[in-house]
């Protein structure tokens, strides 16, 4: 089992902005659903429904994998980030800048704001890479696991230039073919990059805290290899105009199979230790396959699967691990701060498992997303987006308690000298 590394954590303001910047982005989800309910979910080139997607995808889940990348790879993996204390706020910035100026494009239709952000966010997925990916490479150890994020930080690259084009040619700056281009844009950001990004983080994260085993090595490579190399015929043959259908059953078939094997870990499981997490984790896995399962079927498919898997079966996953983590980082922060002898709070103390039990049955009423979905209405939209609004805005209060748990116990002892 790998162990943690806590002498090379980074610093805990840098994982933790982007941790606290997603359910931010939760709330707007909402908002946007509430004002643009009559038209959101209708159709997939509608202005409101693409920014509402990129609000999920980058608000909500590239916020929360930039923080656990960032967290996760030093602490976890022994791989160390460059330039985490000096550029981590700088990438901050550039990101969440580039998303705002690319939801407001799509929202509104301006132009500058989408080649803005055609430039923004590109290079906020370079410089993540630039801060990683040279750890990777030089860490020993850990090869499928180093493998896994190479692949996902790569995809996520490769997607956000491929994003830039999107916005460029909305812009009408380029001529090109938008829907094939935005199918393999699509495809290597959510399969490539979260969902590989996922299962990577699993092969630690469900042994070391949900006590499940893991799968054999050659098993994971094969299924890694596979969403290479299919991904990359797939995203091929779309773009040569043969049809989408090998790409979304290349995306539906492999997110099937992360979500079954780890169904499966957490089922054969002689000592699963329960909790927030588990229940999280099971939850998502369960929706994600639903997901996968849609998009199959195709039956109003590409919404259904969007709603299920976007809305709520890889937030579910990201919120579990953001409620582990932020304490985790919370109690670092006390650890580096206070003086020698000094007793601090256990990670449990500063989140509570009853307050992360409450963030996720506030998830609970998200079953509206699907459900407006399957059955178009502007009241269903409406209360869908209310729901969101509330669960985001629970997250986001619960993972600020940690802060306002940590200064009070701060203000009882003296800070390290």
């Amino acid at each position: 089992m790998t162990s943690l590394r806590l002498e090379q954590a980074p610093p805990p303001s840098l994982p933790r902005r982007f941790l606290l910047g997603a359910p931010c982005w939760g709330v707007l989800a909402g908002a946007l659903l509430i004002a643009d309910g009559d038209v959101a979910l209708h159709a997939r080139w509608n202005p409101a429904t693409l920014a509402l997607v990129h609000v999920f995808v980058l608000g909500v889940l590239g916020n929360a994998m930039f923080g656990s990348v960032l967290q996760f790879l030093p602490a976890a993996a022994g791989v160390r980030v460059r330039g985490g204390a000096a550029l981590g706020p700088w990438l901050h910035v550039l990101f969440n800048l580039g998303v705002v100026l690319l939801v407001a494009g799509l929202h509104q239709g301006w132009r500058s704001a989408l080649v803005a952000a055609a430039i923004l966010l590109p290079l906020a997925f370079v410089l993540l890479a630039a801060m990683t990916v040279p750890g990777l490479l030089a860490a020993l150890g850990q090869r499928l696991l180093r493998a896994g994020f190479g692949v996902a930080i790569g995809s996520a690259v490769l997607t956000a230039l491929l994003g830039g084009l999107l916005a460029l040619g909305l812009a009408g700056h380029v001529a090109l073919p938008l829907a094939p281009l935005a199918d393999v844009h699509a495809s290597w950001g959510v399969l490539g990059w979260v969902v590989v990004l996922m299962a990577s983080v699993a092969r630690v994260v469900m042994p070391m805290f949900q006590g499940t085993g893991t799968l054999h090595a050659p098993v994971q490579a094969v299924w890694l290899g596979s969403v290479v190399l299919m991904l990359s015929a797939a995203a091929c043959g779309r773009l040569a105009d043969r049809g989408g259908a090998w790409l979304v059953g290349t995306v539906a078939v492999h997110a099937l199979l992360f979500a079954a094997a780890a169904l499966w870990l957490q089922w054969r499981a002689s000592r699963l230790r329960r909790g927030p997490l588990l229940w999280s984790w099971r939850a998502g896995l369960i929706v994600l396959a639903l997901a996968a399962l849609a998009l199959l079927a195709d039956a109003r498919g590409g919404m259904l699967a969007g709603a299920l898997g976007l809305g709520i079966a890889l937030p579910l996953l990201v919120v579990g691990m953001a409620l582990e983590i932020v304490p985790f980082v919370g109690w670092i922060e006390l650890h580096r701060r206070v003086g020698r002898g000094v007793q601090l709070p256990g990670v449990q103390r500063l989140l509570p498992v009853r307050d992360k039990t409450c963030v996720l049955l506030a998830q609970v009423p998200l079953l509206l997303l699907p459900a407006a979905a399957l059955w178009p209405s502007p009241w269903l939209a409406r209360a869908a987006g209310l729901a969101l609004g509330l669960a985001w805005g629970c997250a986001w209060w619960v993972l600020c308690g940690v802060r306002r748990r940590a200064v009070l116990f701060l203000s009882t002892v003296q800070p390290r000298r």
